[in-house]
């Protein structure tokens, strides 16, 4: 059996390495305010949530697949929550007799079975549970998974595992038989089946009970008769034993896999009440196939900030259809790198088959997502900050494709204007020619300027702005890049008043 739950054609699921920028992605979007309410204090789910919100699809019908798998549980939470713990009995069960590679056919034996009870009774549960939610879930993912569940793990099906295991027991003894080998020993053992009582045994050795029967009483001291019986009781059972240590292991890999992908679910939902405790709406986006590049959005706050203040956060509007580059500037401190964080968070969320913080998002899927954020100083660099931020791009454009996304924060920050803007222009438009879609706050006007002077087609400008006493709306709207970048600031700052006059309406900023 498979779960299914988080790819419709039974891949294993996340476990393999990061991908090589997981660590800067994350650090860059502020993952960890995320994960952090997604595991609600559970490790396990912190990491499964990681590797699964880290491991993008790229596929509009997996991601479908499994946004209608997670609106069935965000239904059903209690059942989410039911198998997790099922599963993590499940596995719990198996821990606790642990078997090694130099255990006897007997010790194994025996382990496998106290195993094998353990799951009998938790498969029971886990039809029991089946048979009771078959109703309230229409997912194709959780239908089949209960489906199946109906259908293998049946009355008839559980009766004779239960059998198997108390003859597994040998409370009646151990029938099997032997040929004679060389240097006086046997050869082709072979476990009978063993009979329901001890009847059977005892008038196969009764004497003038058919052929010629022979008895052999070992005595309790000795020791060497004994361990020979030990050595011949374990050719007789060795294959049984690997066989049902086999299904133990094929019923814990299934609990392992029920318990990740349950887990990626609960997380979610976790996260799901969080948020709603803040009043923060969410909605399952709307994935669009990789190749035309599409970002729609009403209402899209960055999610790690919602979990982190108690205050509403200002939400902001973008239709960016057709447009592989979005270019934003505006007023410093007046939410540009707020908004960046916003579309990367949502990007990943949706590509993980979950819901994102917004009253509406679409989005095309992309390859990958990258994030190239300005750092703060470090003492310890060898070089300037300047080869580190060169450095990272280089790493960066090695390692991207057409049809990922870039997210840059600042980038190049570290020169001059002039060098800079030069710079992130080369970069910029390399990436776009090479089909990569790019989005990017900075405060070079000549960077913005000359962007918007190509006139692009491809290109959307978005202002974040200031208000005349200073204060900051934090929304973004489409606009031309304006020269004035923190000179308004400075000045009031400087004179305690506002800068008046032509050509200070608030400007790019960092």
């Amino acid at each position: 059996m498979k779960a299914n739950l988080l790819y419709a054609d039974g891949q294993a699921g996340p476990g393999g390495p990061a991908p090589q920028h997981s660590t800067e992605l994350a650090d860059d979007l502020e993952l960890d305010l995320l994960l952090g309410a997604m595991a609600g204090g559970d490790q396990y789910l912190y990491d499964v949530a990681r590797e699964v919100l880290l491991a993008s699809l790229t596929s509009a019908d997996q991601i479908r697949y499994r946004q209608a798998i997670l609106a069935d549980w965000l239904q059903n939470p209690d059942t989410a929550l039911a198998l997790y713990r099922l599963a993590t009995d499940a596995i719990g069960a198996e821990q606790r007799t642990r078997a090694d590679a130099f255990s006897s056919p007997g010790y194994l034996l025996n382990r496998s079975v106290q195993v094998m009870e353990a799951y009998a009774g938790l498969l029971r549960k886990l039809r029991g549970i089946a048979d009771q939610q078959a109703g309230r879930f229409h997912s194709p993912g959780c239908s089949a998974l209960l489906s199946t569940l109906r259908a293998e793990l049946g009355d008839a099906y559980l009766a004779q595992v239960e059998l198997h295991l108390r003859q597994l027991r040998f409370r009646g003894g151990l029938l099997m038989t032997a040929s004679p080998g060389t240097a006086s020993t046997g050869t082709d053992y072979a476990l009978g089946r063993p009979d329901s009582g001890r009847g059977a045994l005892r008038g196969l050795l009764a004497p003038g009970s058919g052929p010629a029967r022979y008895v052999l009483d070992v005595p309790e001291r000795d020791v060497t008769g004994r361990q020979t019986l030990s050595g011949i009781r374990d050719h007789g059972i060795g294959e049984v034993a690997g066989a049902l240590a086999q299904s133990c292991e094929h019923i814990r890999g299934f609990f392992e896999q029920l318990r990740r992908e349950v887990a990626f679910y609960l997380g979610c939902l976790h996260l799901h009440e969080r948020l709603a405790e803040r009043g923060q709406p969410t909605c399952m986006p709307v994935p669009l196939p990789a190749g035309r590049p599409v970002l729609t959005a009403r209402g899209l706050v960055d999610a790690a900030l919602a979990l982190s203040l108690d205050a509403q956060v200002v939400a902001n509007d973008v239709a960016a259809d057709g447009k592989a580059l979005v270019l934003i500037t505006g007023a410093n401190q007046g939410g540009k790198s707020t908004f960046l964080r916003s579309a990367g968070l949502a990007q990943l969320m949706m590509q993980c088959g979950m819901f994102v913080t917004a009253s509406e998002f679409s989005a095309n899927v992309c390859g990958a997502v990258y994030t190239h954020f300005s750092r703060p100083e470090d003492v310890t660099m060898t070089s300037g900050k300047l080869d580190e931020e060169l450095a990272r791009m280089s790493e960066i454009i090695d390692a991207i494709k057409p049809g990922c996304l870039l997210l840059c924060n600042e980038s190049f920050a570290a020169t001059n204007e002039r060098e800079g803007s030069h710079i992130a222009r080369a970069v910029i438009s390399a990436l776009l020619d090479s089909g990569v879609k790019v989005l990017a706050v900075t405060h070079f006007f000549e960077l913005a300027r000359g962007l918007f002077a190509d006139a692009r087609d491809d290109a959307l400008f978005l202002r974040a702005d200031r208000q005349p006493d200073g204060s900051r709306t934090f929304r973004l709207a489409a606009g031309e890049p304006l020269p004035t970048g923190h000179a308004a600031d400075v000045y009031a700052r400087v004179f305690g008043e506002p800068l008046h006059g032509p050509g200070t309406a608030p400007q790019a900023g960092g």
